[in-house]
């Protein structure tokens, strides 16, 4: 692996770690507390969306930071996601 290669590779992996801690601490407080009126369903989707072609890229080009970080992201989506429906649904 070239010092480029690296690089590149220790950059996906710091944008991984940031990724994923700056979203687990939402997402953890939404299915702490059910709170989901302050989540506009429409936008959420999108980026659940993005999370899943994500994953579908980082497969397809074998970039497990991008792959990982998506895939942590989608689940945490898909688990607020059924919350907010259920409070919706309850409303």
């Amino acid at each position: 692996m070239t010092d480029s290669e690296m690089f590149v590779t220790i950059i996906g992996y710091l944008a991984s770690i940031c990724m994923v801690f700056g979203y687990l601490p939402q997402a953890i407080a939404t299915i702490r507390t059910r709170d989901t009126d302050g989540i506009a369903t429409p936008t959420f989707l999108s980026l659940g969306a993005g999370s899943v072609f994500f994953v579908v890229q980082g497969v397809m080009l074998e970039n497990w930071p991008l792959v990982i970080t998506n895939v942590i992201t989608a689940v945490c989506s898909a688990i607020i996601f059924a919350i907010k429906l259920h409070n919706d649904r309850r409303k």
